[in-house]
């Protein structure tokens, strides 16, 4: 009778520190380009996971997104990784751009057309079947309504306490585009209210969603 092969038995310890070693061989293949994509899991994660808000489920301003937030978004800004400046957008390829974006759950269209809000025929139904709407909604998903501070789509570009592979986007909380998303983020339409609420106008100097200027803290 053939005896069995030996096998090697390996200390509990050894094991333990042999499995560690495959995980961190197996960490080295994964990429992540912009980061927070969900695959590289030294970066952050891909959906927000912020604690139970005290906003009574409100909604952020549609209206105030489109016309202040949405074209910063879209804009060329100055961005520094590893202290080289460049310029980009937020919505660009290889950051969060809709079809090739890298950049987590944050999906931005850049192209999506403005939304006439004063049109009759765009009905909130008809809005959120829109790419401005996506565009609207996946920001808000970035952010804790109300706490702009504990807010992903403003602790990223500002590289506060969460890794961003875009870089830095603004100096600090008092950059002018910085102070926008704060603004946006504090002021939730009222209680019981949609995205579409009237009360958006408050958010606007004159008071219309339409060609007020925008306002900030």
């Amino acid at each position: 009778m053939t005896p069995p092969p030996h096998r090697r038995i390996l200390h509990p310890a050894r094991r333990a520190a042999v499995a560690a070693a495959a995980t961190a061989f197996g960490l080295l293949g994964l990429a992540s380009c912009g980061g927070g994509d969900g695959t590289n899991p030294f970066d952050n994660a891909a959906t927000v996971t912020n604690p139970t808000g005290t906003t009574n489920g409100q909604k952020l301003s549609f209206a105030y997104f489109q016309r202040c937030v949405m074209p910063i978004l879209n804009a060329q800004l100055p961005v520094t990784i590893n202290g080289v400046t460049s310029i980009n957008s937020c919505a660009a390829g290889g950051c969060h751009d809709n079809t090739n974006g890298t950049g987590g759950a944050l999906r931005l269209t850049g192209s999506a057309a403005l939304i006439d809000l004063a049109s009759a025929a765009n009905t909130p139904d008809v809005v959120r079947t829109s790419a401005m709407y996506r565009n609207f909604y996946s920001s808000q998903g970035e952010t804790l309504i109300g706490a702009p501070l504990a807010s992903r789509l403003l602790n990223k570009p500002l590289v506060r306490t969460v890794l961003h592979g875009g870089g830095l986007i603004f100096a600090d909380e008092n950059d002018a585009n910085a102070r926008i998303i704060r603004y946006w983020i504090t002021r939730p339409m009222p209680a019981g209210q949609d995205e579409f609420s009237s009360a958006a106008a408050n958010l606007f100097t004159p008071a219309d969603v339409n060609t007020g200027s925008c306002n900030t803290d």
